[in-house]
């Protein structure tokens, strides 16, 4: 009578497992670059050595147990200190360390040369989005999660990269040499993209380096691998990899993007002007932590629909978001974003959700502000 619910579990069980199987994988993948090979080629050296480790040990051990089990009147031997068989084990797994330890030691030295780079970007971990620089370009951005809030709240079915997708990613040549030099500005993050064998921790106070160089275009992902807050699961890490010529392309028009920014901290802006670009910056920057509506998430992210910093003085609303507020988890976003963005995402939340307050804050009030702080 027992047989039904066996098989049934059974049933059960093989369904479960069948259908996980088709997303799991034991191994690794050779990955874009000579150093994720040279690495995949290790770890594949090293998992047959143990292949046959396993097979020797484990086959004498059964061997044993068969040949000289007692049932066919086998008798243990008695000895003490067989002086060949302490030099055997001694030996043996010496050697095959040291022949582990000579790939290992070349594939190490690969990894950490990260001299005579042809490109050079910082990157900079934030909570919870990635900061990338690329020194002597005049070129740098912030890089946000895109994945639109309906698929985070199940609103809408998950695409393809779910979690995966960035608003800007970072963009590198083909065939160049990369070296990253990785740090944090808060917490401790891990930059981490499995195709190019590049994992760093990004540390506040600290530069770690990283390098790369990739053989293919395409566009490869990872993700922080660091516990850096609530939102740790909303930092991903998106490469974009171009052919030279349309790499070249792509940074004289960062160039372009950089110096009309520039020219746009002096514009004359109106109000309506303001509020339409800090729409998209709070909605980029500020709607993890503060919500869509202005609600937060009290107490540890307090809401600015009706508070007293969105409809109180506007210096002091500028003051919070420029310097951020020690011993809380706002952060200071006067080196995150640019002056502009600044004066319309605070302009764009004194005059939301009912608030409307009516002023603004201009690019020049922020451009004040700085220069008053480097004095």
């Amino acid at each position: 009578m027992m047989r039904h619910p066996l098989v049934w579990m059974g049933l059960l069980l093989w369904s479960v497992l069948g259908q996980a199987s088709a997303a799991w994988t034991v191994n690794m993948h050779p990955g874009a670059t000579d150093v994720s090979n040279a690495v995949f080629d290790l770890h594949m050296t090293i998992f047959w050595i143990c292949v046959v480790i396993g097979v020797v040990v484990f086959g004498a051990m059964f061997w044993s147990m068969v040949v000289h089990r007692r049932s066919t009147g086998q008798q243990a031997a008695h000895f003490h200190e067989h002086t060949w068989v302490e030099i055997l084990w001694t030996v043996v797994p010496l050697l095959i360390l040291v022949a582990m330890a000579i790939p290992a030691t070349k594939t190490l030295i690969d990894i950490y040369d990260a001299s005579e780079s042809d490109i050079d970007v910082q990157v900079t971990g934030y909570q919870w989005k990635w900061h990338y620089k690329y020194l002597g370009q005049d070129v740098e951005f912030f890089s946000n999660l895109a994945t639109p809030a309906e698929q985070i709240h199940n609103q809408a079915p998950k695409d393809e990269h779910y979690l995966l997708e960035v608003d800007q990613p970072l963009v590198l040549p083909v065939g160049a040499k990369v070296r990253f030099l990785v740090t944090a500005a808060d917490v401790i993050h891990s930059w981490w993209v499995p195709a190019f064998a590049v994992k760093r921790d990004a540390i506040p106070g600290f530069v770690n380096e990283a390098w790369t160089r990739i053989e293919k275009p395409g566009i490869y992902r990872g993700q922080c691998t660091e516990l850096c807050g609530k939102d740790h699961g909303f930092m991903p890490v998106v490469v974009e990899v171009k052919s030279q010529a349309d790499y070249d392309t792509w940074l004289g028009e960062r160039k372009a993007e950089a110096a009309k920014l520039k020219e746009l901290t002096s514009k004359a802006w109106t109000l309506q002007e303001l509020v339409e670009r800090g729409d998209k910056v709070y909605h980029t920057t500020c709607v993890a932590c503060h919500q869509a509506e202005g609600q937060g998430l009290p107490p540890m992210f307090p809401a600015l629909k009706g508070s007293k910093i969105a409809t109180g003085p506007k210096e002091a609303h500028l003051g919070i978001v420029y310097h951020g507020k020690p011993g809380t988890a706002m952060a200071a976003f006067g080196k995150q974003l640019s002056e502009v963005d600044i004066a319309a995402v605070v302009t764009y939340e004194r005059n939301a959700w009912g608030n409307d307050k009516g002023d603004m804050v201009t690019p020049q009030d922020v451009l004040a502000l700085k220069q008053a702080e480097a004095k």
